[in-house]
């Protein structure tokens, strides 16, 4: 075995793990989202930029709407999920680079550009969120994330200021009856890895 890491936290993270599609009652404290989050915080973005936004969805007027933007297919289940959360990228990120890259001054000013801005921040807050389910499956929670759903909705919804983009709807909980799909094929390594 050359992996440091031992086999049941390998299964709990990766292996074992799967997208849920139900989910139980149990509710899904701050607590855990709070431990989840200060785990998770410490992997790496580009300039430790972390332009990750949570916004969790609690109450029932919040859910109604965030539930109007979804796809039929997804509505159900976040109906009923314990704990949604919707996963966004802060466009205006580099305001926070004097707190999180004080080594380099100069850091804010490498993303003036809105384009370019943008697109480091949807980048790094996509790595942010696949930590994130990561996170979860830690904390011995499933993850459903999901992308069916309206954006431009949810922005405008959730977000107004246009200076946030949601990347993924996320349903959080303990899994329920008949959670998951059978697991679909892997690519192997030879598939995949080239040497040059």
């Amino acid at each position: 075995m050359t992996l440091v890491l031992d086999a049941a936290a390998q299964d709990l993270l990766f292996r074992e793990a799967r997208t849920a599609n139900t989910f139980t009652d149990e509710p899904v404290t701050d607590e855990q989202v709070q431990a989840i989050y200060d785990l998770v915080k410490y992997a790496p973005t580009s300039m430790n930029q972390s332009p990750l936004r949570i916004v969790l969805v609690r109450s029932d007027e919040a859910r109604a709407r965030l539930v109007s933007h979804l796809g039929d297919g997804n509505k159900k289940k976040t109906e009923a999920a314990p704990l949604v959360a919707i996963l966004a990228a802060d466009h205006e990120f580099h305001e926070e680079l004097p707190k999180l890259f004080p080594h380099y001054p100069a850091a804010k000013s490498h993303f003036e550009e809105i384009e370019g801005r943008t697109a480091s921040a949807r980048f790094n807050a996509s790595l942010q969120l696949a930590y994130f389910i990561i996170g979860v499956r830690a904390a011995g929670l499933a993850a459903g994330p999901m992308t069916g759903y309206d954006a431009d909705g949810l922005n405008k919804d959730f977000f107004g200021d246009g200076e946030h983009s949601v990347l993924a709807v996320v349903n959080i909980g303990k899994p329920g009856e008949d959670a998951w799909f059978p697991r679909s094929p892997r690519l192997e390594y030879d598939e995949v890895v080239t040497t040059v």
